[in-house]
């Protein structure tokens, strides 16, 4: 029997396979054709934040999972790195008046302090180097995330569909800056990738269960550490190797793989 995919968000418009009805605010706008296509669909694609957990609770699956429960929350990435043994840079969350002593009994300058939640092109990150740092970091966010500064001047950005690498390429600091993000003037490069690196980023999505992500990793004294996973990553990678990400998803669709 044919699965019946049906899709909200519209990055799989173009798959032959999956009927896509675009994403509208309030469930009963969808006809009620639309609706019966939903209740009968095996698998729903990009359901948004919006209704993901509606089509959980009727059992459907969806896809990517863990997609939107972990967009922009590097708290929760960062409990799921522990929890499942990921290597991944010190990290520790600071609440209450006492966060800034806290802080300086487990850290010392410099370390790094990012925005937890929402921030993305490295714009919540902040390279703490002194008290009068700290003091302004700490006014921006009632949860303190602190992690250690570690001294690399890039990082390797792997994206990945249902676990298997599409992409990959280093994200290099221009000089003087501390973040490695294109959008601040990072360098794309696609040389000395290694084949480790790639596996330890596919274990990665498979033991996150993350189906479309694109992890930020870094090489620090010969080990492989994940920094974070971003559900909305960048494309200049992907044009300037001259792929096509919408396109890669609609091959994975129709040869199964997602």
């Amino acid at each position: 029997m044919t699965r019946k995919k049906i899709a909200l968000g519209k990055r799989l418009r173009h798959s032959p396979k999956v009927r896509t009805l675009g994403l509208r605010p309030n469930i009963e706008d969808y006809s009620k054709a639309e609706l019966e296509l939903l209740r009968k669909a095996d698998i729903i694609y990009y359901p948004s934040s919006l209704y993901e957990d509606v089509f959980l609770a009727l059992g459907k699956k969806v896809f990517p999972a863990n997609y939107y429960r972990y967009m922009g929350d590097k708290v929760k990435q960062t409990e799921l790195f522990i929890l499942l043994d990921i290597p991944h840079p010190r990290t520790r969350f600071y609440q209450g008046s006492q966060r800034s002593q806290d802080i300086l009994k487990d850290f010392c300058y410099p370390f790094i302090a990012k925005l937890p939640r929402g921030s993305s092109q490295g714009r919540g990150v902040f390279l703490i180097r002194t008290h009068e740092d700290l003091h302004r970091y700490l006014e921006m966010s009632d949860l303190a995330y602190i992690q250690e500064y570690l001294a690399i001047d890039r990082d390797l950005r792997i994206v990945l569909v249902g676990a298997k690498v599409v992409h990959a390429y280093w994200r290099i600091a221009r000089p003087g800056e501390y973040r490695s993000n294109v959008s601040l003037g990072g360098r794309i490069s696609f040389h000395d990738i290694k084949d480790d690196h790639l596996r330890f980023a596919e274990k990665v999505a498979l033991l996150c269960k993350f189906d479309e992500v694109g992890l930020d990793i870094c090489i620090c004294q010969d080990k492989c550490l994940v920094l974070e996973a971003n559900m909305v990553y960048g494309l200049k990678g992907f044009e300037k190797a001259g792929l096509n990400i919408y396109q890669l998803l609609t091959e994975r669709v129709t040869e199964g793989g997602i």
